[in-house]
């Protein structure tokens, strides 16, 4: 079958955009997986599937399949792609656009200097939510890691995150220390592992290993968790700047009870077509 696809980019987390609103497609977890490989595929973080939305509600909806075939709830970089997508090749006028991922809905806003701001939901901290196994919710747990620890504070930004602080970032033990994170068997779901270092009250410094991928150049959900954390423990202020290995982005939250946004540049970086 001929899959016409989009690669596109934001933060330098890539995606393969399908578009399944012009027509249905079908993608299983081992097409995205083949899809996906960099060696024998196009390459990419996530393959993003968009459809329309139900009937009565959203707009458009979309599936966000791993680089190893898992489905996720939430990517923010996506949704930010998945908008300058639909704008793009004209399957919308609208500069606000709804959506909805396999968890939750999402509003989208194409800004006047082509970037994107997403509204991420609110974020939970009730272990239960997470979903982390722990008797009640705390500002921080630990983790034990092959004989060894780890502080980390658990949220869930419609899919589960597990956030630790740093020194220095760029040393930071992602490689090491992702993989157990991700597989900790205290998330049930497993998680995406952040590494935060804070530079000011209005800037961190940002590392990410993602659940099913590895560590990637950017994260959208993942800032937004560590901005979430961030605030929770009285770090950082209500915007942020969070500098990522593939760029900026900002993240805004007046705090608990309230959504959480995340705004930054989403680009196409070519089109084409491959054959399975």
């Amino acid at each position: 079958m001929r899959y016409e696809f989009t690669k596109m980019q934001s933060l330098g987390n890539d995606f393969i955009v399908l578009d399944g609103v012009s027509g249905e497609l079908n993608v299983t977890a081992d097409i995205a997986r083949r899809l996906a490989d960099r060696h024998f595929g196009i390459g990419c973080d996530q393959v993003l599937l968009v459809q329309a939305g139900p009937a009565g509600g959203e707009e458009f909806a979309f599936k966000i399949f791993n680089h190893d075939g898992s489905e996720a709830e939430q990517c923010g970089n996506g949704a930010r792609c998945i908008a300058r997508f639909l704008t793009d090749v004209g399957l919308t006028k609208n500069k606000v656009i709804r959506a909805r991922t396999c968890k939750q809905a999402m509003t989208l806003t194409v800004n006047a200097d082509e970037s994107v701001t997403v509204e991420m939901g609110t974020p939970e901290f009730s272990p239960a939510r997470i979903p982390f196994a722990a008797e009640r919710e705390a500002p921080a747990y630990a983790l034990d890691l092959n004989g060894g620890r780890a502080e980390i504070s658990a949220v869930s930004i419609g899919n589960p995150h597990a956030v630790q602080r740093v020194d220095d970032v760029a040393e930071a033990p992602v490689g090491a220390r992702g993989p157990l994170i991700e597989n900790h068997p205290r998330f049930p779901a497993r998680a995406n592992a952040s590494f935060m270092q804070v530079a000011a009250r209005d800037r961190i410094l940002l590392r990410v290993h993602e659940r099913g991928v590895g560590e990637t150049l950017g994260c959208g959900s993942g800032a937004c968790a560590a901005v979430a954390v961030g605030v929770n423990l009285g770090l950082l202020d209500n915007r942020v700047r969070v500098s990522l290995p593939g760029g900026d982005a900002e993240v805004s939250w007046q705090g608990r009870d309230h959504p959480i946004f995340l705004r930054g540049s989403a680009h196409t970086v070519f089109r084409g077509h491959i054959d399975l």
